[in-house]
Protein backbone atom coordinates (compact mmCIF):
# COMPACT_ATOMS: atom_id res chain seq x y z
CA UNK A 1 0.00 0.00 0.00
CA UNK A 2 1.48 3.66 -1.03
CA UNK A 3 2.21 5.74 2.17
CA UNK A 4 1.95 9.01 0.01
CA UNK A 5 0.57 10.58 -2.89
CA UNK A 6 3.41 11.41 -4.88
CA UNK A 7 3.93 11.98 -7.96
CA UNK A 8 3.75 8.34 -10.00
CA UNK A 9 0.58 7.67 -8.01
CA UNK A 10 -0.90 11.20 -9.30
CA UNK A 11 -0.09 10.23 -12.80
CA UNK A 12 -1.63 6.84 -12.17
CA UNK A 13 -4.65 7.61 -10.96
CA UNK A 14 -5.90 10.15 -13.36
CA UNK A 15 -5.05 7.98 -16.45
CA UNK A 16 -6.78 4.81 -14.54
CA UNK A 17 -9.35 7.07 -13.87
CA UNK A 18 -9.70 8.58 -17.13
CA UNK A 19 -9.82 5.20 -18.66
CA UNK A 20 -12.23 3.73 -16.55
CA UNK A 21 -14.64 6.56 -17.32
CA UNK A 22 -14.03 5.97 -20.50
CA UNK A 23 -15.32 2.17 -20.24
CA UNK A 24 -18.50 2.70 -18.41
CA UNK A 25 -18.85 6.20 -19.80
CA UNK A 26 -22.24 4.75 -22.02
CA UNK A 27 -24.02 3.18 -18.62
CA UNK A 28 -23.23 6.57 -17.14
CA UNK A 29 -25.13 8.21 -20.11
CA UNK A 30 -28.04 6.18 -19.82
CA UNK A 31 -28.59 7.48 -16.54
CA UNK A 32 -28.70 10.70 -16.79
CA UNK A 33 -32.23 12.21 -16.20
CA UNK A 34 -31.24 15.35 -14.45
CA UNK A 35 -30.58 18.50 -14.55
CA UNK A 36 -31.52 17.86 -18.15
CA UNK A 37 -32.10 14.19 -19.95
CA UNK A 38 -29.38 15.19 -22.67
CA UNK A 39 -27.52 11.55 -21.98
CA UNK A 40 -24.14 12.92 -21.94
CA UNK A 41 -23.12 12.87 -18.06
CA UNK A 42 -20.60 10.27 -18.36
CA UNK A 43 -18.73 11.39 -21.70
CA UNK A 44 -18.68 14.86 -19.70
CA UNK A 45 -16.96 13.49 -17.11
CA UNK A 46 -14.36 10.77 -19.14
CA UNK A 47 -13.17 14.35 -21.28
CA UNK A 48 -12.75 16.50 -17.84
CA UNK A 49 -10.77 13.54 -16.24
CA UNK A 50 -9.38 12.86 -19.62
CA UNK A 51 -8.12 16.76 -19.96
CA UNK A 52 -6.69 16.50 -16.64
CA UNK A 53 -4.55 13.08 -17.34
CA UNK A 54 -3.18 14.88 -20.31
CA UNK A 55 -2.24 17.57 -18.76
CA UNK A 56 -0.51 16.04 -15.99
CA UNK A 57 1.12 13.87 -18.58
CA UNK A 58 2.62 16.72 -20.62
CA UNK A 59 4.63 17.76 -17.46
CA UNK A 60 8.49 17.65 -18.51
CA UNK A 61 10.26 14.45 -16.85
CA UNK A 62 11.34 15.52 -13.54
CA UNK A 63 8.49 17.97 -12.15
CA UNK A 64 7.31 17.51 -8.89
CA UNK A 65 4.03 16.29 -6.66
CA UNK A 66 2.84 20.43 -6.26
CA UNK A 67 3.53 20.92 -10.24
CA UNK A 68 1.93 17.65 -11.25
CA UNK A 69 -1.35 18.48 -8.74
CA UNK A 70 -1.80 22.42 -10.43
CA UNK A 71 -1.61 20.09 -13.86
CA UNK A 72 -4.14 18.28 -12.72
CA UNK A 73 -6.68 21.23 -11.65
CA UNK A 74 -5.75 23.11 -14.46
CA UNK A 75 -6.34 20.14 -16.91
CA UNK A 76 -9.60 19.65 -15.03
CA UNK A 77 -10.65 23.20 -15.14
CA UNK A 78 -10.04 24.29 -18.47
CA UNK A 79 -11.28 20.98 -19.65
CA UNK A 80 -14.50 20.75 -17.91
CA UNK A 81 -17.64 19.57 -19.97
CA UNK A 82 -21.10 19.65 -18.43
CA UNK A 83 -23.12 20.28 -15.30
CA UNK A 84 -21.18 17.43 -13.74
CA UNK A 85 -17.55 17.83 -15.23
CA UNK A 86 -17.53 21.29 -13.93
CA UNK A 87 -18.10 20.19 -9.96
CA UNK A 88 -15.71 17.94 -10.49
CA UNK A 89 -13.27 20.43 -11.87
CA UNK A 90 -13.56 21.83 -8.73
CA UNK A 91 -13.30 18.89 -6.29
CA UNK A 92 -9.86 18.22 -8.05
CA UNK A 93 -9.06 21.85 -6.99
CA UNK A 94 -10.19 21.66 -4.10
CA UNK A 95 -7.95 18.73 -3.68
CA UNK A 96 -4.97 20.45 -5.03
CA UNK A 97 -5.03 23.27 -3.08
CA UNK A 98 -4.47 20.87 0.16
CA UNK A 99 -2.89 17.72 -1.44
CA UNK A 100 -0.09 20.05 -3.22
CA UNK A 101 0.79 22.25 -0.70
CA UNK A 102 4.08 20.50 0.37
CA UNK A 103 3.64 18.51 -2.68
CA UNK A 104 1.98 15.03 -1.51
CA UNK A 105 -0.15 13.88 0.90
CA UNK A 106 1.85 11.95 3.38
CA UNK A 107 -1.35 11.36 5.75
CA UNK A 108 -4.52 10.22 5.90
CA UNK A 109 -5.33 13.02 7.71
CA UNK A 110 -4.15 15.12 4.84
CA UNK A 111 -6.87 13.35 2.53
CA UNK A 112 -9.27 13.84 5.00
CA UNK A 113 -8.84 17.36 5.09
CA UNK A 114 -8.31 17.42 1.12
CA UNK A 115 -11.84 15.70 0.58
CA UNK A 116 -13.66 18.48 3.39
CA UNK A 117 -12.22 21.38 1.77
CA UNK A 118 -13.03 19.82 -2.16
CA UNK A 119 -16.52 19.52 -0.89
CA UNK A 120 -17.47 22.57 0.97
CA UNK A 121 -15.75 24.23 -2.58
CA UNK A 122 -17.71 22.09 -5.01
CA UNK A 123 -21.03 23.02 -3.28
CA UNK A 124 -20.26 26.98 -3.12
CA UNK A 125 -19.65 27.34 -7.00
CA UNK A 126 -23.11 25.91 -7.34
CA UNK A 127 -25.94 28.17 -7.20
CA UNK A 128 -28.42 26.15 -6.03
CA UNK A 129 -27.23 22.65 -4.59
CA UNK A 130 -29.61 20.19 -4.79
CA UNK A 131 -29.73 16.80 -2.33
CA UNK A 132 -29.47 13.56 -4.31
CA UNK A 133 -26.38 14.78 -6.66
CA UNK A 134 -22.47 14.27 -7.25
CA UNK A 135 -22.43 17.18 -4.41
CA UNK A 136 -24.57 15.00 -1.97
CA UNK A 137 -22.14 11.67 -2.26
CA UNK A 138 -19.47 13.76 -2.10
CA UNK A 139 -20.34 14.99 1.40
CA UNK A 140 -20.56 11.08 2.45
CA UNK A 141 -17.26 10.38 0.96
CA UNK A 142 -15.89 13.01 3.46
CA UNK A 143 -17.96 11.31 6.13
CA UNK A 144 -17.44 8.01 5.71
CA UNK A 145 -13.67 9.14 5.74
CA UNK A 146 -14.18 11.24 8.63
CA UNK A 147 -15.50 7.71 10.85
CA UNK A 148 -11.56 6.22 9.80
CA UNK A 149 -10.12 9.22 11.29
CA UNK A 150 -9.27 6.90 14.41
CA UNK A 151 -6.90 5.13 12.19
CA UNK A 152 -6.30 7.57 9.41
CA UNK A 153 -3.82 5.72 7.05
CA UNK A 154 -3.84 6.69 3.43
CA UNK A 155 -5.57 3.62 2.66
CA UNK A 156 -8.25 3.60 5.30
CA UNK A 157 -9.27 7.26 4.13
CA UNK A 158 -9.22 6.21 0.50
CA UNK A 159 -11.02 3.36 1.08
CA UNK A 160 -13.56 4.87 3.38
CA UNK A 161 -14.07 7.82 0.71
CA UNK A 162 -14.90 5.37 -1.82
CA UNK A 163 -16.93 2.87 -0.01
CA UNK A 164 -18.87 5.96 1.61
CA UNK A 165 -19.50 7.09 -1.80
CA UNK A 166 -20.99 4.26 -3.00
CA UNK A 167 -23.40 3.32 -0.60
CA UNK A 168 -24.79 7.30 -0.93
CA UNK A 169 -24.81 6.89 -4.77
CA UNK A 170 -27.93 4.28 -4.00
CA UNK A 171 -29.22 6.90 -1.46
CA UNK A 172 -29.80 9.30 -4.46
CA UNK A 173 -32.66 7.57 -6.13
CA UNK A 174 -34.78 7.93 -3.14
CA UNK A 175 -33.74 11.50 -2.74
CA UNK A 176 -34.53 13.29 -5.75
CA UNK A 177 -37.96 12.46 -7.43
CA UNK A 178 -37.13 13.03 -10.78
CA UNK A 179 -34.73 10.17 -10.24
CA UNK A 180 -37.19 8.07 -8.24
CA UNK A 181 -39.27 8.26 -11.23
CA UNK A 182 -36.92 7.08 -13.59
CA UNK A 183 -35.39 4.17 -11.50
CA UNK A 184 -31.81 5.77 -11.37
CA UNK A 185 -29.37 6.86 -9.05
CA UNK A 186 -28.05 9.96 -10.09
CA UNK A 187 -25.35 10.18 -13.20
CA UNK A 188 -22.95 12.99 -11.92
CA UNK A 189 -22.55 10.94 -8.45
CA UNK A 190 -21.77 7.33 -10.30
CA UNK A 191 -19.16 9.06 -12.11
CA UNK A 192 -17.71 10.65 -8.94
CA UNK A 193 -17.55 7.12 -7.18
CA UNK A 194 -15.75 5.84 -10.17
CA UNK A 195 -13.33 8.93 -9.64
CA UNK A 196 -12.94 7.56 -5.82
CA UNK A 197 -12.71 3.96 -6.62
CA UNK A 198 -9.63 4.11 -8.91
CA UNK A 199 -7.98 6.56 -6.07
CA UNK A 200 -8.60 4.08 -3.65
CA UNK A 201 -6.97 1.26 -6.31
CA UNK A 202 -4.10 3.06 -6.80
CA UNK A 203 -3.23 4.11 -3.07
CA UNK A 204 -4.61 0.14 -1.93
CA UNK A 205 -2.61 -1.42 -5.23
CA UNK A 206 -5.79 -3.84 -5.67
CA UNK A 207 -7.00 -2.78 -9.50
CA UNK A 208 -10.66 -4.52 -9.53
CA UNK A 209 -11.26 -6.01 -13.46
CA UNK A 210 -14.29 -3.72 -13.87
CA UNK A 211 -15.83 -0.43 -12.17
CA UNK A 212 -19.46 -0.92 -11.56
CA UNK A 213 -22.36 1.53 -12.51
CA UNK A 214 -25.95 1.01 -10.90
CA UNK A 215 -28.10 -0.04 -13.80
CA UNK A 216 -31.87 1.36 -14.09
CA UNK A 217 -34.39 -0.34 -12.66
CA UNK A 218 -37.38 -0.95 -14.48
CA UNK A 219 -40.48 1.61 -13.34
CA UNK A 220 -43.47 3.11 -14.84
CA UNK A 221 -42.09 6.43 -15.87
CA UNK A 222 -44.31 9.59 -15.19
CA UNK A 223 -43.26 12.47 -17.35
CA UNK A 224 -42.36 15.76 -15.52
CA UNK A 225 -45.20 18.64 -14.79
CA UNK A 226 -44.86 21.12 -17.72
CA UNK A 227 -43.77 23.44 -14.99
CA UNK A 228 -40.68 21.50 -14.65
CA UNK A 229 -38.97 21.57 -17.88
CA UNK A 230 -35.90 23.66 -17.80
CA UNK A 231 -34.31 26.19 -20.10
CA UNK A 232 -33.15 25.36 -23.76
CA UNK A 233 -29.42 25.43 -24.16
CA UNK A 234 -26.46 24.54 -22.13
CA UNK A 235 -24.01 27.82 -21.97
CA UNK A 236 -20.65 27.27 -21.37
CA UNK A 237 -16.95 29.56 -21.52
CA UNK A 238 -14.08 30.15 -19.87
CA UNK A 239 -13.80 33.73 -18.51
CA UNK A 240 -10.25 35.93 -17.83
CA UNK A 241 -12.31 37.77 -14.76
CA UNK A 242 -10.82 39.53 -11.56
CA UNK A 243 -12.37 37.07 -9.04
CA UNK A 244 -13.95 40.97 -7.83
CA UNK A 245 -16.13 40.63 -10.78
CA UNK A 246 -17.65 37.00 -10.18
CA UNK A 247 -20.17 37.63 -7.65
CA UNK A 248 -22.13 40.06 -9.96
CA UNK A 249 -21.88 37.61 -12.79
CA UNK A 250 -23.33 34.69 -10.51
CA UNK A 251 -26.21 36.89 -9.64
CA UNK A 252 -26.90 38.17 -12.87
CA UNK A 253 -26.51 34.49 -14.48
CA UNK A 254 -28.64 33.36 -11.93
CA UNK A 255 -31.80 35.54 -12.37
CA UNK A 256 -31.24 34.25 -16.42
CA UNK A 257 -31.34 30.27 -15.74
CA UNK A 258 -30.51 27.36 -13.72
CA UNK A 259 -27.86 24.45 -13.06
CA UNK A 260 -25.21 27.60 -12.54
CA UNK A 261 -21.61 26.50 -11.79
CA UNK A 262 -19.13 28.72 -11.45
CA UNK A 263 -15.78 27.14 -10.79
CA UNK A 264 -12.21 28.59 -11.21
CA UNK A 265 -9.98 31.34 -9.32
CA UNK A 266 -6.99 33.42 -9.57
CA UNK A 267 -8.28 35.05 -12.78
CA UNK A 268 -9.97 32.29 -14.59
CA UNK A 269 -13.26 30.65 -14.30
CA UNK A 270 -15.01 28.39 -15.74
CA UNK A 271 -19.02 28.83 -16.37
CA UNK A 272 -21.60 26.72 -17.05
CA UNK A 273 -25.50 27.61 -16.93
CA UNK A 274 -28.78 26.39 -18.13
CA UNK A 275 -30.51 29.33 -20.10
CA UNK A 276 -33.05 29.95 -22.90
CA UNK A 277 -31.75 33.90 -24.08
CA UNK A 278 -28.09 32.53 -24.72
CA UNK A 279 -27.29 36.24 -25.53
CA UNK A 280 -27.63 37.76 -22.28
CA UNK A 281 -25.18 34.84 -20.94
CA UNK A 282 -22.99 35.36 -22.91
CA UNK A 283 -23.17 39.50 -22.28
CA UNK A 284 -23.12 38.43 -18.95
CA UNK A 285 -19.72 37.04 -19.07
CA UNK A 286 -17.93 39.88 -22.00
CA UNK A 287 -19.47 42.24 -18.61
CA UNK A 288 -17.34 41.04 -16.55
CA UNK A 289 -13.84 39.89 -18.37
CA UNK A 290 -12.82 37.94 -21.47
CA UNK A 291 -14.87 35.42 -22.56
CA UNK A 292 -13.07 32.65 -24.75
CA UNK A 293 -13.91 28.89 -25.73
CA UNK A 294 -17.75 29.66 -25.32
CA UNK A 295 -20.07 26.53 -26.10
CA UNK A 296 -23.60 26.68 -26.65
CA UNK A 297 -25.57 22.92 -26.68
CA UNK A 298 -28.95 23.06 -27.62
CA UNK A 299 -30.83 20.91 -24.76
CA UNK A 300 -34.83 20.90 -26.10
CA UNK A 301 -36.64 20.67 -28.99
CA UNK A 302 -36.59 24.14 -30.85
CA UNK A 303 -40.29 23.98 -31.94
CA UNK A 304 -40.85 24.02 -27.95
CA UNK A 305 -39.15 27.02 -27.46
CA UNK A 306 -39.35 29.45 -29.91
CA UNK A 307 -42.30 28.30 -32.51
CA UNK A 308 -40.81 27.74 -35.16
CA UNK A 309 -42.03 28.73 -38.65
CA UNK A 310 -41.54 26.25 -41.71
CA UNK A 311 -38.61 27.89 -44.07
CA UNK A 312 -39.90 29.39 -46.92
CA UNK A 313 -37.97 27.66 -50.09
CA UNK A 314 -36.38 30.69 -51.67
CA UNK A 315 -33.16 29.62 -52.45
CA UNK A 316 -29.71 29.68 -51.14
CA UNK A 317 -29.15 32.69 -48.38
CA UNK A 318 -26.20 34.37 -46.45
CA UNK A 319 -26.91 35.99 -43.42
CA UNK A 320 -23.66 37.71 -41.66
CA UNK A 321 -23.42 39.66 -38.36
CA UNK A 322 -22.00 43.10 -37.84
CA UNK A 323 -21.96 45.92 -35.48
CA UNK A 324 -20.90 48.47 -37.62
CA UNK A 325 -23.25 50.82 -40.38
CA UNK A 326 -20.41 50.55 -42.81
CA UNK A 327 -19.65 46.75 -42.10
CA UNK A 328 -23.51 46.50 -42.94
CA UNK A 329 -23.91 48.09 -46.20
CA UNK A 330 -20.51 46.25 -47.56
CA UNK A 331 -21.89 42.67 -46.61
CA UNK A 332 -26.01 43.63 -47.84
CA UNK A 333 -24.04 45.19 -51.05
CA UNK A 334 -22.81 41.10 -51.36
CA UNK A 335 -26.07 40.37 -51.15
CA UNK A 336 -26.11 39.50 -47.32
CA UNK A 337 -29.06 39.41 -45.04
CA UNK A 338 -27.90 41.35 -41.84
CA UNK A 339 -27.83 41.07 -38.02
CA UNK A 340 -27.23 44.10 -36.36
CA UNK A 341 -26.17 43.70 -32.88
CA UNK A 342 -24.80 46.37 -30.43
CA UNK A 343 -21.49 47.10 -30.48
CA UNK A 344 -19.68 44.54 -27.28
CA UNK A 345 -23.07 42.28 -27.55
CA UNK A 346 -23.91 39.01 -29.52
CA UNK A 347 -27.41 39.12 -31.22
CA UNK A 348 -30.16 37.85 -29.37
CA UNK A 349 -30.93 34.34 -30.60
CA UNK A 350 -34.47 34.52 -31.89
CA UNK A 351 -33.80 37.40 -34.39
CA UNK A 352 -30.57 35.04 -35.49
CA UNK A 353 -32.52 32.36 -36.18
CA UNK A 354 -35.53 34.32 -37.95
CA UNK A 355 -33.02 35.79 -40.17
CA UNK A 356 -32.06 32.83 -40.96
CA UNK A 357 -35.29 31.33 -41.56
CA UNK A 358 -35.80 34.24 -43.72
CA UNK A 359 -32.70 33.97 -46.01
CA UNK A 360 -33.67 30.75 -47.60
CA UNK A 361 -33.91 26.97 -47.50
CA UNK A 362 -29.95 26.86 -47.98
CA UNK A 363 -28.06 28.96 -45.94
CA UNK A 364 -24.68 30.04 -44.88
CA UNK A 365 -24.20 31.83 -41.45
CA UNK A 366 -21.20 34.29 -41.20
CA UNK A 367 -20.60 34.95 -37.15
CA UNK A 368 -17.60 37.60 -37.90
CA UNK A 369 -16.63 37.62 -34.21
CA UNK A 370 -15.39 34.64 -31.94
CA UNK A 371 -17.96 35.59 -29.23
CA UNK A 372 -20.86 35.27 -31.68
CA UNK A 373 -19.81 31.97 -33.33
CA UNK A 374 -21.30 30.42 -30.24
CA UNK A 375 -24.74 31.79 -30.15
CA UNK A 376 -24.64 31.05 -33.99
CA UNK A 377 -24.22 27.50 -34.00
CA UNK A 378 -27.16 27.82 -31.46
CA UNK A 379 -29.54 29.54 -33.82
CA UNK A 380 -28.67 26.66 -36.68
CA UNK A 381 -29.21 24.19 -34.45
CA UNK A 382 -32.50 25.59 -33.99
CA UNK A 383 -33.60 26.65 -37.29
CA UNK A 384 -32.81 23.16 -38.55
CA UNK A 385 -35.74 22.17 -37.26
CA UNK A 386 -37.67 23.81 -39.87
CA UNK A 387 -35.84 21.93 -42.48
CA UNK A 388 -33.16 24.67 -43.52
CA UNK A 389 -29.93 23.25 -44.70
CA UNK A 390 -27.50 25.49 -42.60
CA UNK A 391 -23.98 25.65 -42.36
CA UNK A 392 -21.97 28.03 -40.07
CA UNK A 393 -18.37 29.40 -41.45
CA UNK A 394 -16.19 29.67 -38.79
CA UNK A 395 -15.88 33.49 -39.83
CA UNK A 396 -14.07 35.28 -36.35
CA UNK A 397 -13.56 38.94 -38.22
CA UNK A 398 -15.31 40.78 -40.67
CA UNK A 399 -12.36 40.74 -43.24
CA UNK A 400 -12.34 36.93 -42.90
CA UNK A 401 -16.66 36.95 -44.00
CA UNK A 402 -16.25 39.55 -46.73
CA UNK A 403 -13.72 37.30 -48.17
CA UNK A 404 -15.90 34.23 -48.14
CA UNK A 405 -18.95 36.56 -49.11
CA UNK A 406 -16.75 37.60 -52.05
CA UNK A 407 -16.56 34.04 -53.39
CA UNK A 408 -20.17 32.54 -52.74
CA UNK A 409 -21.62 31.62 -55.56
CA UNK A 410 -25.57 30.30 -55.39
CA UNK A 411 -25.28 28.68 -58.50
CA UNK A 412 -22.80 25.67 -56.87
CA UNK A 413 -23.80 22.99 -55.37
CA UNK A 414 -24.63 23.94 -51.23
CA UNK A 415 -21.83 22.03 -50.11
CA UNK A 416 -19.15 22.81 -52.06
CA UNK A 417 -20.14 26.75 -51.84
CA UNK A 418 -19.84 26.26 -47.81
CA UNK A 419 -15.89 24.20 -48.38
CA UNK A 420 -15.65 27.59 -50.78
CA UNK A 421 -16.15 30.14 -48.16
CA UNK A 422 -14.49 28.19 -45.53
CA UNK A 423 -11.26 27.97 -47.56
CA UNK A 424 -11.27 32.07 -48.30
CA UNK A 425 -12.05 32.66 -44.62
CA UNK A 426 -9.71 30.66 -43.48
CA UNK A 427 -7.06 31.84 -46.17
CA UNK A 428 -7.30 35.41 -44.38
CA UNK A 429 -5.23 36.47 -41.82
CA UNK A 430 -6.81 39.01 -39.51
CA UNK A 431 -5.92 41.85 -37.09
CA UNK A 432 -6.97 45.22 -35.49
CA UNK A 433 -6.38 48.43 -33.63
CA UNK A 434 -8.25 49.06 -30.71
CA UNK A 435 -7.58 52.26 -27.28
CA UNK A 436 -6.29 50.39 -23.95
CA UNK A 437 -8.99 51.55 -21.66
CA UNK A 438 -7.67 50.31 -18.25
CA UNK A 439 -3.59 49.51 -17.51
CA UNK A 440 -3.63 45.37 -18.44
CA UNK A 441 -0.72 42.92 -18.81
CA UNK A 442 -0.22 41.54 -22.31
CA UNK A 443 2.10 39.33 -24.00
CA UNK A 444 4.22 42.48 -25.20
CA UNK A 445 4.31 44.44 -21.80
CA UNK A 446 1.98 46.72 -19.75
CA UNK A 447 -0.48 49.05 -21.34
CA UNK A 448 -2.12 51.93 -20.18
CA UNK A 449 -5.14 53.47 -20.63
CA UNK A 450 -5.16 55.62 -24.08
CA UNK A 451 -2.29 53.29 -25.46
CA UNK A 452 -2.84 52.26 -29.06
CA UNK A 453 -2.77 48.19 -29.08
CA UNK A 454 -1.96 46.23 -32.24
CA UNK A 455 -3.84 42.85 -32.51
CA UNK A 456 -3.18 39.88 -35.02
CA UNK A 457 -5.83 37.27 -34.48
CA UNK A 458 -7.00 38.37 -31.19
CA UNK A 459 -3.44 38.56 -30.12
CA UNK A 460 -1.26 41.91 -28.57
CA UNK A 461 1.87 42.39 -30.78
CA UNK A 462 2.65 45.73 -30.80
CA UNK A 463 1.90 48.58 -27.88
CA UNK A 464 2.30 52.09 -28.85
CA UNK A 465 0.82 55.99 -29.06
CA UNK A 466 0.51 56.61 -32.49
CA UNK A 467 -2.33 54.88 -34.62
CA UNK A 468 -0.23 54.92 -37.71
CA UNK A 469 2.96 54.03 -36.69
CA UNK A 470 1.11 50.72 -34.65
CA UNK A 471 -0.98 49.88 -38.02
CA UNK A 472 2.19 49.66 -39.74
CA UNK A 473 4.07 47.45 -37.88
CA UNK A 474 1.03 45.34 -37.48
CA UNK A 475 0.29 45.19 -41.50
CA UNK A 476 4.21 44.56 -41.64
CA UNK A 477 4.05 41.71 -39.02
CA UNK A 478 1.22 40.38 -41.27
CA UNK A 479 3.12 39.87 -44.58
CA UNK A 480 5.89 38.88 -43.13
CA UNK A 481 4.24 35.38 -43.86
CA UNK A 482 3.36 36.59 -47.62
CA UNK A 483 0.03 37.89 -49.09
CA UNK A 484 -1.54 39.39 -52.46
CA UNK A 485 -4.12 41.56 -51.10
CA UNK A 486 -5.20 43.96 -48.15
CA UNK A 487 -7.88 44.89 -46.74
CA UNK A 488 -8.29 47.67 -44.67
CA UNK A 489 -11.56 49.30 -42.77
CA UNK A 490 -11.14 52.52 -40.60
CA UNK A 491 -13.28 52.70 -37.77
CA UNK A 492 -14.83 56.20 -36.00
CA UNK A 493 -12.16 56.40 -34.38
CA UNK A 494 -9.14 56.38 -37.21
CA UNK A 495 -8.43 59.92 -38.74
CA UNK A 496 -9.26 60.51 -42.65
CA UNK A 497 -5.43 60.57 -43.19
CA UNK A 498 -4.72 57.33 -42.04
CA UNK A 499 -5.47 54.61 -44.65
CA UNK A 500 -3.89 56.70 -47.27
CA UNK A 501 -0.61 56.88 -45.63
CA UNK A 502 -0.72 52.70 -45.20
CA UNK A 503 -1.38 52.27 -48.65
CA UNK A 504 1.47 55.06 -49.49
CA UNK A 505 3.35 52.30 -46.86
CA UNK A 506 2.51 49.42 -49.70
CA UNK A 507 3.28 50.92 -52.16
CA UNK A 508 7.02 51.84 -51.02
CA UNK A 509 7.45 48.43 -48.92
CA UNK A 510 5.13 46.04 -51.18
CA UNK A 511 4.51 47.51 -54.53
CA UNK A 512 3.45 43.48 -54.99
CA UNK A 513 0.22 43.68 -52.97
CA UNK A 514 -3.10 44.87 -53.65
CA UNK A 515 -4.81 47.39 -51.56
CA UNK A 516 -8.58 47.52 -50.73
CA UNK A 517 -9.89 50.50 -48.71
CA UNK A 518 -13.91 50.42 -47.36
CA UNK A 519 -15.46 52.63 -44.74
CA UNK A 520 -16.38 50.24 -41.61
CA UNK A 521 -17.79 52.90 -39.45
CA UNK A 522 -17.26 50.47 -36.69
CA UNK A 523 -17.09 51.70 -32.93
CA UNK A 524 -14.30 50.23 -31.13
CA UNK A 525 -11.96 49.63 -33.43
CA UNK A 526 -9.98 52.06 -35.17
CA UNK A 527 -8.77 49.76 -37.90
CA UNK A 528 -9.41 46.44 -39.15
CA UNK A 529 -6.83 44.66 -41.25
CA UNK A 530 -7.46 41.63 -43.50
CA UNK A 531 -4.40 40.05 -45.24
CA UNK A 532 -5.10 37.21 -48.16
Amino acid sequence: MREVLDVAAVRRWCRLAADALGRTRGEIDALNVFPVPDGDTGTNLHLTVLAAAEAVEALPTGADAAATWRALAQGALLGARGNSGVILSQVFRGLTEVLGKDGSAKSGDVLLEALEYSSVLARTAVGHPVEGTILSVLEAAFAAAQMRAYEPTLANVARAAADGARTALLHTTGQLDVLARHGVVDAGAAGLCIVFDTLAAVVCEEFPDRYDVPARVAVAVREAPEEERGPGYEVMYLLDADDGAVPALRHELDGLGDSLVVVGGDGLWNVHVHVDDVGAAIEAGLAAGRTHRIRVTYLQSAGQLTGLRQAPCTGRGVVAVTAADGLAELFESGGAHVVRRESGTVPPLAVLIEAILSAGDEVAVLPNEPEVLAIAQAAADSARDSGVRIAVVPTKASVQGLAALAVHDPLRRFHDDVIAMTRAAGATRFGHLEIAVHEAFTSVGICQPGDVLGLIEGDVCVIGTDLVQVATEVLDRMLSGGGELVTLIPGLAASAELPGMLEEHLHLSRPDVEAAVYEGRQELYPLLIGVE
